[in-house]
């Protein structure tokens, strides 16, 4: 059917896989006619793309779809995302909601516009878990200066209190020769940067017979891209080889995201994670030995199930002796059909949030350490299209968010800088030299 003349409006919640599927989403509508608008403007459909990491992303999808239906009562509804895999009966409850479509349906979601008549009620599409087992290719243009390259979906791992795995399958990729194409068209689009992203990016190969230190070679390769990023990668996957890799690479930035999730041995046992502290540990002493200017970030939960006032001490400490660059501190959340929920021990709510902040005030504590070691430096910045105020931001190789007065020659192009001092907002103020 042509939908020559219609209105399309996206929503992404979530992780930046999350931000990459919805333009090739997006791409879909606008092959069948749509014109894609900003999701503030009244549309023919809306499409809302949820997360369910949490009770809050599942609270934040509500929300927008709400805001979706008050905006245009006649539009089209459709919900799509973890949250919709997940908890599609719930959604179906909200008024307005027209269609809600799974993991494996999200990517077809025009053939199932019709006549975009709303629907008396809410029709339902999902697959069962077990039969997810197909993958969508998938990297985000149009509306950032960076590309969020997929390359890896699903997980294998199911962690005692994580529901993704359930949401999106078992582990799975395309080939490398795929994946270094859609790069390309990442890269011919105009963008410089590229920032993979998956579920388990790490475990890139799993269906492919492959390993994802032989993709990174590859993508290296690519004709045009002046930089690289990892998404976040497993302690136990971020093997040495990878390391050196990135020490020695002109293309992919210093630039590490680790799941750490507890500094106790004890409460990673409870978490079903895949690594010791000891191991967790080596890996950045590893990247600071060879790669001392990276840009290390890390993830924690606080409170889970299990996590005694001792443990989290316990975590607390380990984590302030590392030399990391920045902490993203996550409060636990219960989460139906996950395995926490038979930990006995509870952590009383304030005390969840009192741990967070805790870990929220370390980070800025080590984040400004890291800012302050690379005051004084000579870096490049990537800068990007949005303006605040007179100031336009970027990031140097190793993360760094700088500002400059506004200049739009600067936009997606690499301007050597040398970085001046810590402004009020916590970027960095920088002259460019160039």
């Amino acid at each position: 059917m042509d939908y020559k003349g219609k209105k399309a409006a996206f929503y992404t919640l979530g992780c930046k896989l999350n931000f990459s599927e919805t333009s090739t989403i997006a791409g879909g509508f606008r092959e069948v006619g749509f014109d894609r608008v900003d999701f503030k403007e009244k549309a023919d459909v809306y499409v809302i793309n949820t997360c369910s990491v949490t009770n809050q992303g599942d609270k934040e999808s509500r929300n927008i779809i709400r805001r979706a239906i008050k905006k245009n009562p006649d539009a089209m509804v459709i919900v799509v995302g973890c949250y919709a895999q997940l908890k599609p009966e719930e959604i179906g409850h909200i008024e307005g909601v027209d269609l809600v479509l799974g993991t494996q349906e999200k990517f077809h979601v025009p053939a199932y516009l019709g006549n975009l008549k709303k629907k008396e009620k809410t029709e339902i599409q999902t697959t069962r878990l077990a039969n997810i087992k197909s993958y969508h290719k998938a990297f985000s243009w149009g509306d950032r200066t960076r590309s969020f390259l997929k390359i890896q979906d699903g997980c294998d791992y199911y962690c005692s209190f994580c529901t993704i795995p359930y949401a999106r399958g078992r582990s799975r990729n395309d080939t490398i020769e795929n994946t270094v194409a859609e790069a390309k068209k990442s890269v011919a689009k105009g963008f410089k940067e590229i920032i993979l992203t998956g579920v388990n990016i790490g475990d890139f190969g799993k269906s492919s017979g492959e390993n994802f230190l032989d993709l990174l070679k590859a993508l290296e390769k690519v004709e045009g891209l002046e930089r690289l990023r990892l998404g976040s990668i497993e302690p136990n996957l971020l093997k040495d080889e990878i390391i050196e890799l990135v020490a020695q690479s002109n293309t992919i930035m210093p630039h590490f995201h680790i799941p750490l999730q507890a500094g106790s041995d004890e409460v990673l046992s409870l978490m079903k994670r895949k690594y010791s502290t000891e191991l967790f540990a080596r890996r950045i002493h590893k990247i600071r030995e060879i790669v001392p200017h990276a840009f290390i970030g890390v993830d924690v939960i606080s409170g889970t199930n299990g996590e005694t006032e001792e443990l989290f001490q316990e975590s607390y400490d380990f984590i302030n002796g590392l030399e990391i660059s920045q902490l993203h501190a996550f409060t636990y959340s219960e989460r139906s059909g996950t395995q926490a929920l038979k930990i006995p021990w509870v952590v009383d709510v304030e005390d969840r949030k009192r741990r967070t902040q805790m870990y929220i005030n370390l980070s800025e504590k080590k984040l400004r350490a890291f800012y302050e070691k690379n005051l004084s430096s000579e870096q490049t910045v990537l800068f990007e299209s949005q303006k605040n105020d007179e100031n336009m931001s970027g990031f140097t190789e190793n993360y760094i968010k700088v500002e400059t007065p506004y200049h739009d020659e600067f936009v997606n192009q690499l301007k050597k800088v040398k970085l001046k001092s810590i402004l009020s907002n916590g970027h960095v103020a920088v002259e460019v030299k160039e």
